[in-house]
């Protein structure tokens, strides 16, 4: 009974904001601050209702049980597979069959990679089989394989002073990890910077907080105008094991096959879904996760559960009985693991209305713990969104931090949208991420219960106000 309190504590707040003046002249709101505080306090009972549905009601463990019938149904969902598409339309079932409001695919081309089947042995000093994962958008091997000695570096300067040491050599490189934003170079750019000094091939010790002899894969770039080079991820316990070989002046040799190949980019989509607005539906309050993965484990953490907690703040807010006055619309990117390939042809098609976006929100960062929001915008909208997080109160989670960028929702950001991001406990997150470790096993449902909660009151409330978030 206490749902239904609260869904019609929710439909009075509703109907009594929608009938209020109107309060922007020349495009410049005319209402002071202290205003718009006491008009997002008025949506406690919501954020109430919210919390109590998704953390403690009937939709409990919904997010997460959604999720697994869709990782173990279909498995991991790579840029241009089969299982991504088929993905994508089990899910535009699913948004139809949950009754949301024009649920539709929004073709994209994407890219198309596979990585084929893949080796390495170490010959010399002795024989050790080393795990590999082929880096995506890496070219194979000739079939005979690469056999040639290595060269380990920890860094891109160590590199270069050692150039003369590197040609027609396997770089391998054991750089530290320092955080992910900092050492992700080297999967990026280590083939690249490897093959302008001669190198025939290269190993990138994985991105990873810790190992237990797991490789991670990613995305890498070539450049025009230099040598394209076959590369993978090992495992940290092998990159450091053949660099206290190197330290001690032993000769490494290894044999690398990779039949990875690039075919013609092929045809996906963008899954959309709607609440429509009440007031203003042309205005759009974006929530978004990515449906897509690697080809290595289920795809889960990175983005499932970001995908997933996305659909059900909608439902959630459809479960209530609860319609915001602007458009809240769900997007599953496609092909984000290659670079936001879906995203950026969302942004190019919809950029005509890039006025009445109030606010873009990407979760793919995990849904562990949340311990707030990360938001870019400026100084106005942030002091707005520190009032919606307050409403997060009965779940302690308040904080708003900088840095809300995701590579989905970059493109709106750069062009001066607010945006948003859900920040959660990572300190798990590069445990697994890209590697075959990101299982439903990772997934807590009680904490994306809590996430799907802060997401569906901050998507809510922001659709609801009866202004757009100011821009800078």
């Amino acid at each position: 009974m206490k749902f239904l309190i609260f869904a019609f504590f929710g439909g009075a707040h509703l109907l009594s904001l929608c009938s209020g003046k109107a309060i922007y002249k020349n495009g410049i709101s005319k209402r002071t601050f202290q205003e718009i505080k006491e008009e997002i306090a008025s949506y406690g009972d919501v954020a109430k209702a919210i919390i109590n549905l998704a953390v403690y009601g009937k939709a409990q463990n919904r997010s997460y049980e959604r999720l697994a019938l869709l990782v173990d149904t279909v498995g991991p969902r790579l840029s241009g597979s089969k299982n991504l598409e088929k993905a994508i339309q089990i899910m535009y079932q699913n948004l139809q069959q949950d009754g949301l409001e024009n649920v539709h695919l929004e073709p994209v081309r994407i890219p198309h990679w596979e990585r084929g089947e893949e080796s390495a042995v170490m010959l010399e000093p002795r024989i050790h089989k080393i795990a590999i994962l082929g880096l995506g958008s890496s070219i194979g091997t000739p079939p005979e394989g690469i056999t040639a000695e290595v060269l380990v570096v920890t860094s891109f300067d160590e590199l270069q002073r050692r150039a003369s040491e590197a040609r027609g050599k396997i770089v391998v490189y054991n750089q530290p990890y320092i955080n992910y934003s900092r050492t992700v170079q080297y999967r990026t750019q280590g083939a690249v910077e490897a093959a302008k000094v001669g190198a025939v091939a290269s190993l990138i010790r994985s991105v990873a907080s810790l190992s237990i002899y797991s490789p991670h894969t990613g995305i890498q770039e070539y450049q025009d105008g230099v040598p394209k080079i076959p590369t993978a991820c090992i495992t940290v316990e092998d990159a450091e094991m053949m660099s206290r070989m190197a330290s001690r002046g032993i000769k490494i040799v290894i044999q690398l096959k990779m039949g990875a190949k690039t075919y013609p980019d092929t045809d996906s989509f963008n899954t959309v879904a709607e609440i429509t607005g009440s007031k203003y539906p042309e205005q759009v309050v974006l929530v978004s996760g990515h449906l897509d993965s690697w080809d290595v484990g289920q795809g889960a953490m990175d983005d499932g559960g970001g995908a997933f907690i996305s659909w059900e703040a909608l439902s959630l807010i459809k479960d209530l009985g609860l319609r915001p006055k602007r458009t809240l619309r769900l997007v599953l990117w496609t092909a984000e693991e290659q670079g936001g390939v879906g995203a950026f042809q969302y942004y190019q098609l919809h950029k005509v209305n890039i006025s009445n976006y109030s606010l873009v929100m990407e979760s793919d960062t995990g849904t562990f713990l949340p311990t707030g929001l990360q938001f870019t915008g400026s100084e106005k909208a942030r002091a707005i969104m520190e009032e919606v997080m307050s409403l997060l109160q009965p779940l302690n989670i308040t904080q708003v931090l900088s840095h809300g960028e995701g590579t989905d929702i970059n493109f709106w950001i750069q062009a001066g949208v607010p945006g948003a991001s859900l920040l959660d406990d990572l300190y798990k997150y590069f445990f697994f991420h890209h590697s075959h470790g990101d299982t439903m096993t990772v997934m807590d449902p009680k904490q994306m219960n809590v996430a799907a909660a802060v997401w569906a009151v901050v998507s809510y409330v922001v659709a609801d106000m009866e202004e757009m978030l100011p821009r800078s």
